[in-house]
């Protein structure tokens, strides 16, 4: 039984607290809000994340970092990309001991276009961490809660770490595999929930699930562009954090992001959707970052390019639409070929 400090005490960080604790690990479960935590610790249920959702006893909560990470061997890191940093400037100032990081959040970050492994490095010294890995695939938080199955890769520069990582997770109800493209794993999460929010602002329009195909395959075809730009395997994303994360965000009534889209294209504003939401929508910020980023490495883009349009220029979703499907001709087989050039 290991100590470990889980940050971030939404839906994703209580579920994976959830899967440590069934593992029989020592879980500390790390929040900014005092009612929350006391709720947890006393009803063992975080009711605005997870309703109905019964935690193991074992999971304790606190608003204090320090006791969170006072001799964790594991800090499991879950929060927005846009509190990362702020998170880790709090939390070097308590580490005792070199840690294992994992982190479980999928973004990149606007201006800097970092992963979150590479935030991660850059802010903790390198004597107060072991290793830095990602936790990543299709994983609803609602459906983790409930022990349905589940399947997800763990990705580090050192392999003997991800197999760590792996040990301290799987279980019967959550599978865990590993894979050394730490840059595919991670771009993959991050890149999915902008086609996301594409999917979910065709379903807003009214169209179908021809549309819906359409999205899911010229995304992938698109993530896979600019990540094998930045150096990542292209087969990572035919697997669990490339089209397995598609399916599940694209698809699904649990994801933020799809229901962002969803209500986008149904004629709502970004502020009054993201309002309504009161969750981080990571697929926002997500979709200002890498349009930024093709631009600069010269990777074609299209639905990120119309999605930027719609979220930042107040283009019409069903303008966007039109755009997509009025470009010029091309070839499919070609334009997948060039990934392997």
């Amino acid at each position: 039984m290991k100590k470990i400090a889980v940050i971030g005490a939404g839906s994703w960080g209580t579920a994976l607290a959830l899967v440590l604790a069934d593992n029989k690990h020592n879980v500390h479960l790390w929040g900014r809000r005092e009612d929350q935590a006391e709720e947890i610790n006393k009803r063992h249920t975080n009711s605005r994340y997870l309703p109905d959702i019964v935690l193991p006893e074992s999971i304790k909560a606190t608003v204090s970092l320090e006791d969170a990470v006072s001799d964790a061997e594991v800090i499991v890191l879950v929060t927005p990309t846009k509190a990362l940093r702020e998170v880790l400037h709090e939390l070097k100032d308590h580490l005792q001991a070199p840690a294992v990081f994992v982190h479980a959040s999928k973004g990149i970050e606007p201006g800097t276009y970092k992963r979150i492994t590479e935030i991660i490095e850059e802010e903790l010294p390198e004597n107060v961490r072991l290793a830095v890995a990602v936790l990543s695939g299709p994983s609803h938080a609602e459906e983790v809660s409930l022990r349905q199955p589940t399947t997800v890769t763990v990705s580090c520069s050192d392999l003997s770490r991800a197999e760590q990582v792996q040990d301290l997770f799987i279980n019967q109800n959550f599978r865990v595999y590993t894979n050394p493209d730490v840059i595919g794993v991670e771009l993959g999460g991050a890149l999915k929930n902008i086609i996301a929010l594409g999917a979910g602002m065709s379903d807003g329009l009214g169209y179908g699930d021809n549309a819906k195909a359409a999205l899911i395959t010229r995304g992938l075809a698109e993530i896979a562009r600019l990540g094998t730009a930045m150096g990542a395997n292209p087969l990572t994303f035919a697997g669990l954090t490339g089209i397995g994360d598609l399916i599940v965000t694209c698809t699904s009534v649990h994801s933020r992001n799809w229901r962002a889209g969803n209500m986008l294209g149904k004629g709502m504003q970004l502020e009054e959707v993201l309002s309504k939401m009161g969750m981080v929508v990571e697929g926002v910020r997500t979709t200002q970052a890498a349009y930024e980023l093709a631009q600069s490495v010269e990777v074609e883009m299209p639905i990120t390019n119309v999605l930027y349009d719609v979220l930042f220029n107040g283009k019409e979703p069903k303008q966007a639409v039109d755009e997509l499907m009025k470009r010029s001709r091309t070839h499919e087989v070609e334009d997948l070929s060039s990934l392997r050039s």
